[in-house]
């Protein structure tokens, strides 16, 4: 029972782990996505991965000046994001790679628990360092647009 506990729990985790290396790049092309038009309508499948709140930059209606504040913001975190996003997926890798019938395999499941969730912490307060700072370049009622779009969104993809 604690050896199918242990396996769900790394499922688990390394859904999460997929699921923030997703949106860590979504965050990471937020500037490009920032400066572009809307895409085009879906296609018979629909769209497939969505962009989380980060594509609202867009209709915002940012100057030029805002659109080299967001990108450097972005540069600027990329490499703290993008070396999380690998350790994140090392991580994973290590239990993926070890069979269940061996005999440290729980242990090995609960350190890459234990890793993988320090990482998801570090992750997630660099998505709010990020999110922050691009908030401030924002004009009060460019905020309140964004709140407003945001607000308009379905849940899960917030």
């Amino acid at each position: 029972m604690k050896s199918i506990r242990n396996l769900l729990t790394a499922t688990l985790l390394t859904a999460g782990a997929v699921l923030t290396a997703a949106t860590s790049m979504s965050i990471a092309s937020a500037a490009d996505e920032a400066t572009t038009t809307p895409p085009a309508a879906p296609g018979p499948h629909g769209w497939h991965h969505g962009r989380g709140p980060w594509h609202l930059l867009g209709k915002l209606g940012l100057s030029a000046t805002q659109k080299q504040q967001v990108k450097d913001i972005m540069a600027a975190a990329r490499p703290q994001m993008q070396s999380l996003h690998e350790q994140m997926q090392a991580n994973s890798l290590i239990l993926r790679q070890t069979q269940p019938t061996d005999p440290n395999y729980a242990g090995i499941a609960s350190k890459v628990s234990q890793t993988h969730g320090s990482l998801s912490a570090q992750m997630m307060t660099q998505h709010a360092d990020v999110r922050a700072q691009v908030f401030n370049v924002l004009t009060p009622a460019q905020r309140t647009q964004l709140a407003a779009l945001e607000a308009q969104m379905p849940a899960h993809k917030r």
